[in-house]
């Protein structure tokens, strides 16, 4: 239902008793009051009526013999109390129209005017203010307002009305007033359903917040955004602000000047498309508490409050986080309870927070929060975490102080706490885990388990080292010989790897080539292996040594680029393998190309 609009002129009253109950002994008698749109009730037994006819001449505004007489006997007969009943009601409509526009005060208090009329309320209010106003502002208070005192408020400054009705300086509306513009402090409470025993509904009440001026905290709730008014004459002054129960969207409490204007920026911002409006920031303004709505998306009003520092949209319906990274000032985040299943790359939304709360979502995976490192507090209770591998994205976080993973699946995993301080490595004493302090025996557990997992990744190293060498001498075999032939003499012997995997021809060795072979082996192990396959493979296939060209084609120069390359084809032979037993092992070498020339 939409907010009513603000009468225009004083609505009509009326009274009339309606009907009547016995408590105990007496009768109560119950008087339905109405004014304008709004109704209510009132309960009093006879004496009540005759308190108020005492007040009432005691002040000469009535006549003595306008109320009934009392009655001893039979005063709960039935006759008796129809009849009474209706001169009752004669009384009460007879004073209404002796009291049309100033009500006495006893009788308002009698007729609960103080409750549920305009006049009456603004009455009460500010005899209150004028009391006690001055020692609340100075005490630095919360003070708290209703919408239908508000809506009162707002009602008597639109009526063209004295500011005092009853002639009563301490009602003045003048009072009001100046608290409110020096109040700093304000909480407004609805309610949910009719006030009392009326038929009025807070929420359909408008109230304007602009007689407000120097506010620098407010919190609404159980509202209507639709019947808050002036919230933004709030943005020079506020500081923190509390919405609770009261809206659907974002807009409507920050940019309430959205519903007027389609196309509007933020002051400051240059714009590159034409717009209707500009609309001021929060200038002030660095919390805020919009948790229990029904918030379903974090709209780009949030450009109006760049100063925010504490963001609460917990129990709300968002089903993704968006336009955060407008806010550079974001420290604290509070995002539990909603719809949330992923939350990918975190930091470009969130920028330098320090505490985040996630509770109470549908996360199953944290791959997004791997780069929020000035991260302090993280709370990702009650998800849908199994897994304990989904630790590792938090587990480099160096500023992660307390992390809260209670309520999730993967927290009835044996040793699940050890396990999970595990993933922080040397940080493991820095982290309390679900708001328990981590306890010595843990930390040794933890160490264990650190070692057993050094010694798991070393192994791995080993195995993957070995498979990868196993893989090159298969290939090595089963490659062709006259691949390998080409292959070796290819490659120039310059380096002590390449001499090392070139097989050297079977000859006479000299003392100088024997004595530098275990050198070039013990440089490169892994090439001499190889190159032992090698001369395996190509033995049985390379022509004799003292294999010589016929003479007529001799020739010095060919000779010794021959014996080269028959150097770099032919393989070096342990004779170990075939030599018998105690016969001392000979490693032969290649002679050189200036040797067999000579020869």
């Amino acid at each position: 239902m939409d907010p009513g609009p603000y009468a225009e002129e004083a609505p009509e009253r009326k009274v009339c008793v309606v009907g009547s109950e016995l408590v105990e002994n007496y009768t109560v008698y119950i008087i339905e009051v109405i004014d304008g749109e709004h109704r209510w009730t009132v309960k009093h037994r006879y004496s009540d009526f005759h308190d108020l006819h005492e007040k009432l001449t005691a002040e000469k505004k009535v006549d003595r013999r306008l109320l009934p007489p009392k009655k001893i006997l039979g005063k709960n007969s039935k006759s008796l109390v129809e009849r009474r009943q209706k001169e009752l009601e004669l009384y009460l409509q007879t004073l209404l129209q002796q009291f049309p526009e100033a009500t006495p005060t006893p009788l308002a208090c009698f007729l609960n005017f103080h409750l549920y009329e305009i006049n009456g309320i603004t009455a009460a209010l500010a005899e209150e203010l004028f009391h006690k106003g001055e020692q609340l502002l100075q005490a630095g208070e919360v003070f708290s307002l209703c919408p239908l005192q508000l809506y009162s408020v707002s009602q008597q400054l639109r009526l063209a009305k004295p500011t005092c009705c009853n002639g009563d300086a301490k009602t003045d509306l003048g009072h009001i007033l100046d608290f409110t513009c020096r109040l700093r402090y304000l909480k407004i409470c609805g309610t949910r359903g009719p006030v009392g025993t009326s038929n009025i509904q807070e929420s359909c009440l408008p109230f304007d917040l602009s007689i407000f001026k120097s506010l620098l905290q407010i919190e609404i709730s159980e509202c209507s955004s639709q019947q808050i008014q002036g919230l933004s004459s709030l943005r020079p002054s506020l500081a923190t602000m509390s919405i609770h129960r009261s809206t659907e969207t974002m807009m409507s409490i920050l940019v309430p000047e959205a519903s007027e204007f389609s196309q509007w920026e933020p002051e400051g911002v240059e714009s590159s498309c034409p717009v209707t409006a500009v609309i001021p920031v929060w200038r002030n303004l660095t919390t805020l508490d919009m948790s229990h709505n029904c918030i379903s998306t974090i709209d780009n009003s949030v450009k109006l409050i760049r100063k925010v520092e504490f963001l609460d949209l917990s129990y709300n319906q968002l089903s993704s986080v968006e336009n955060l990274q407008h806010l550079y000032n974001l420290v604290h985040v509070d995002l539990s309870y909603n719809s949330l299943r992923v939350l990918e790359a975190a930091h470009t939304r969130l920028g330098n927070i320090k505490t985040l709360s996630l509770a109470g979502n549908q996360l199953d995976r944290l791959t997004g929060l791997t780069k929020l490192y000035s991260l302090v507090n993280l709370d990702l209770s009650h998800n849908q975490l199994a897994q304990l591998e989904e630790i590792r994205n938090i587990g480099s976080l160096p500023c992660l102080e307390k992390l809260n993973l209670s309520s999730n699946p993967m927290c009835i995993i044996p040793d699940y706490r050890t396990k999970v301080l595990a993933q922080f490595g040397d940080r493991a004493a820095e982290v309390c885990l679900d708001s328990k302090v981590t306890t010595e025996k843990e930390l040794d557990t933890v160490e264990v388990l650190k070692a057993i997992q050094k010694a798991k990744e070393v192994k791995d190293r080993m195995s993957s080292s070995d498979k990868k060498i196993s893989e090159e001498t298969r290939l090595s075999t089963a490659a062709p010989p006259h691949l390998l032939s080409c292959s070796s003499s290819s490659s120039p012997p310059s380096s002590c790897c390449s001499s090392a995997v070139a097989p050297p021809a079977v000859t006479s060795s000299s003392s100088s080539s024997s004595s530098s072979c275990p050198a070039q082996q013990a440089a490169c192990p892994s090439q001499e292996m190889t190159s032992r396959e090698e001369a395996a493979v190509s033995l049985s296939v390379l022509p004799p040594v003292d294999a010589t060209p016929p003479a007529e084609s001799f020739n010095p120069d060919t000779h010794l680029l021959s014996a080269q390359h028959t150097q770099r084809q032919q393989p070096a032979v342990s004779l170990s393998e075939h030599a018998p037993s105690g016969t001392p092992t000979r490693i032969t070498t290649p002679t050189t190309a200036t040797t067999t020339a000579t020869a």
